[in-house]
Order: structure tokens, then C-alpha cells, then sequence
């Protein structure tokens, strides 16, 4: 009898967020996050836009996350990781860093575009579902609090939000800690990256019983040199964490092209 009578309320609040959704849409209508063109679905884009977005799909290095011309096998590594091995176990990324994932990375990033965030999160998702799978703890890139003040929001923290929610993963952005407050990445070659980055960031002494032993994923938008994350991953590493993979939207696949921000 009980199953029943809350039937018709649970309809009734469906029905409601529908028509909700339809009047929001109607007085403002969604649109493509990259050429502002009408869409059919709020956070998401025009098949055009779409087109252009550079999916990084199987077979990767699974070091760096770079795509391979061909499959060479599982837990195949790369020259490039070889030759200069990071911080990190694994790291996978949703798209190549391009104009169009760009404008997307800066919606989020300098225009706190929420919508961008979420389409950013799933797609995040669909790449690096193995290391969410396997990881204990979600933790974003930190920003120092200087700059989380001048910008009011952590893009981060946010993609770290949406996906540890979504995969019923914990959440922590306490534990790791942006000490002090280095020069923004943006121009900087690709050893002035590492410089810049060292010695910035610190476990926060009540996360090492957190992080000790854990599986850690760590968040971010952009992988360029893997500086920053790279950083990151040591200081996990060196208060216990037993393994860092690295998750983010965009992946630079030319890294040392200082322009890119």
C-alpha cells in the first residue's frame, strides 16, 4: 500500500523537473560550448565542434597517455616515458590540448562555466574509467590560496568533484596542500616548468594518515610537461601513497611548445 502512495509523488516530482528543464531552456536555450550554436542538450556541443574535438581513444602509452600510431601491446611504454620517467604510474587524458578543447579548458578555468566542467568530467570519465576504478581517493591540483582567492575557483577541484561523485569515489582536497605561491605555467619553457614547481606543494600533516598506503588519483585540466601533476605525484609518493595515476581533460601532445597555457 505504501509502494503505491508514493508512486504518484515520485511522478509528480519527475514530471515537475521536466517542466523545469523545459522553461529553463526555453528562456535560455542551450548552447554549444565552443561556437555558442544552438544544441539540443545543455554541456555539451554542435556536431561541428564535436568533429574537431581529438578524442584520445586506445591504444595509449600507459606511462603518459600519449595515443600510439598501433597497438604494441597491453602496458606498452613509450620511448618518451623511458627516457625520462615520471613521477606518476599512469596517466590518461579525454582529448588533445587543441583550439577547440582549449576554448572548453578556459570556460571552466577563467569564465567559471560549470557547463564546461561537467562535459569536461564525463568525458574524463569515459577515459580514465580503469583508474577510477582502481583508485581509493580522488585529490584535485591545488591551488595556492592567494591565487583560489583572486580567482574564486579551483577547476580541479570541481572536475574531482564531479567524478568522485559519479563513481562513488572519496574525496579530498585537505590533504594535499599548493604551499607557496609559484609564477602561473603559462610561456614557460619546458624546464622552467619543473623549476617552477619545485618544492610548492605539501601533504598537510593530518592527510598522511589519508594518502598512507592509498591508490591516489590525482585531478587536473591540462597535462603540458606533467611538471605540476609530476610535483604532486613525488610529494604523495614520499607521505606514502602506495600508487598516483594522473587524470586530466587535455593532454598536450607537443609539451615542449612554451606558449601553450
Amino acid at each position: 500500500m505504501d509502494e503505491v502512495s508514493e508512486q504518484p509523488t515520485y511522478s509528480f516530482k519527475a514530471w515537475g523537473r521536466r517542466l523545469g528543464r523545459r522553461v529553463i531552456d526555453f528562456l535560455a536555450p542551450p548552447k554549444c560550448l565552443v561556437c555558442r550554436e544552438a544544441v539540443l542538450e545543455p554541456a555539451s556541443l554542435c556536431l561541428s565542434c564535436w568533429a574537431h574535438l581529438r578524442l584520445i581513444d586506445a591504444p595509449v602509452c600507459n606511462v603518459l597517455g600519449i595515443p600510439f600510431a598501433y597497438d604494441q601491446g597491453e602496458g606498452a611504454i613509450s620511448p618518451a616515458a623511458l627516457a625520462d620517467p615520471p613521477q606518476w604510474d599512469r596517466a590518461r587524458a579525454a582529448v588533445a590540448y587543441d583550439e577547440a578543447s582549449r576554448r572548453i579548458v578556459h570556460s571552466l578555468k577563467y569564465r567559471d562555466t560549470m557547463e564546461a566542467g561537467l562535459l569536461m568530467a564525463r568525458l574524463m570519465a569515459r577515459a580514465g574509467q580503469p583508474l577510477i576504478h582502481e583508485a581509493d581517493m580522488v585529490i584535485p591540483v591545488p591551488l595556492h590560496r592567494f591565487r583560489l582567492w583572486r580567482r574564486r575557483f579551483n577547476q580541479a577541484a570541481f572536475l574531482s568533484q564531479q567524478i568522485s561523485r559519479q563513481f562513488g569515489k572519496a574525496y579530498r582536497s585537505d590533504v594535499l596542500l599548493r604551499t607557496k605561491a609559484s609564477r602561473s605555467q603559462v610561456g614557460l619553457s619546458f624546464d622552467e616548468r619543473r623549476k617552477n614547481v619545485a618544492k610548492v606543494f605539501e601533504v598537510a600533516p593530518e592527510g598522511f594518515g589519508h594518502i598512507a598506503g592509498r591508490r591516489i588519483l590525482l585531478v587536473d585540466d591540462v597535462l603540458t610537461t606533467g611538471a605540476t601533476v609530476g610535483s604532486c605525484a613525488a610529494v604523495l609518493k614520499k607521505a606514502g601513497a602506495a600508487h598516483v595515476d594522473v587524470l586530466t581533460f587535455a593532454l598536450v601532445l607537443e609539451p615542449k611548445r612554451p606558449h601553450i597555457g
